[in-house]
């Protein structure tokens, strides 16, 4: 099988390889579709993200879909978790700290033809959703983890800082969560534009809202996510900053009484993400700008890089 893997700083190089063996409990997968996140760009960029560096050639890719050896359709939880910890007793799998997730530090991930991958994390798509949707349902699972950590309840305004795939997500969920006013902030005109799709309003001056979310992963975001909430109410920070540090101004937050939460991946949200994408609610088909062949993968991570689209996709 053809396997892309990261080698150091820009460097993506495709190996010829055996397809992997599945263990007990898990299905041989042929990917049929990966999306490029984020945090790819950041392995990408500076062979790494946060603590973790790269300590060998690594298969990225976390956001994926393909077919098992029975010819089932599933999308594919990157996040492999121990089930046995305390975390995961108390129902934070998102937090395990024997997690595999795959692309990240020695899991390799879906950029390559197949991978073994658990059983319990496989996902079957209905016909209704295509291979490049079920692909997305994992960023719309980061969206939903965040709305959920937000707490919303119908009739309250949220923004969203910096309209990215995440961001208009995070929107869309909003917006079916029953959030009525929905401003957003993007400096690309053709993100603002595809915000305007989903419901969002270029944010008014003056303007406060219940909730904020900081989807951009930049210092400047975060500032201003703090200072458009109203006091008592929430900061939600999704985005991953790429020199690891957030900062904002202390008595800002704290003269307002803030509640600042940090969003890390997700946590049992497949069902759920599949059924706000058969109903209509949320659209992902229309997220997806471009699609590269494997073996166009360095174009593809140049695409996404340069932020022309939305949500670059690849079909191995």
């Amino acid at each position: 099988m053809r396997a892309l893997r990261l080698h150091g700083v820009g460097d993506l190089r495709l190996h010829d390889e055996p397809p992997p063996e599945p263990g007990p409990g898990e299905s041989l997968v042929r990917v049929t579709a990966v999306g490029i996140c984020g945090s790819d760009l950041h392995w990408f960029s500076e062979g790494a993200i946060g603590e973790a560096g790269l300590a060998r050639p690594l298969v990225l890719g976390h956001e994926f879909a393909g077919v098992t050896a029975a010819g089932q359709r599933v999308a594919v939880d990157p996040a492999d978790s121990c089930g046995q910890c305390e975390l995961c007793r108390a129902g934070h799998p998102n937090l395990c700290e024997d997690q595999r997730f795959a692309g990240h530090s020695t899991t390799d991930g879906g950029l390559r033809e197949y991978i073994a991958w658990p059983d319990a994390c496989l996902f079957p798509l209905p016909d209704s959703i295509s291979d490049a949707e079920g692909a997305l349902l994992e960023p719309l699972g980061i969206a939903l983890h965040a709305v959920d950590l937000a707490k919303l309840r119908p009739g309250m305004s949220v923004g969203v800082f910096g309209c990215g795939p995440i961001g208009l997500l995070v929107l869309q969920v909003a917006r079916a969560a029953g959030a009525t006013t929905r401003l957003v902030t993007e400096p690309r005109a053709h993100r603002l534009a595809a915000a305007a799709r989903y419901g969002g309003q270029p944010w008014l001056r003056g303007a406060t809202v219940d909730v904020a979310f900081e989807c951009a992963g930049e210092n400047a975001a975060v500032d201003d996510a703090i200072e458009a909430v109203r006091s008592g109410g929430k900061v939600i920070l999704v985005g991953i900053p790429s020199d690891d540090r957030t900062t904002f101004s202390a008595s800002v937050a704290r003269r307002k009484g803030l509640t600042i939460k940090l969003s890390r991946r997700m946590k049992n949200t497949y069902p759920r993400a599949i059924r706000l994408v058969e109903s209509g609610q949320v659209a992902l088909r229309s997220l997806v700008s471009d699609t590269f062949p494997l073996e166009q993968a360095r174009e593809a991570f140049a695409c996404a890089a340069r932020r022309e689209g939305l949500k670059v996709v690849v079909a191995p």
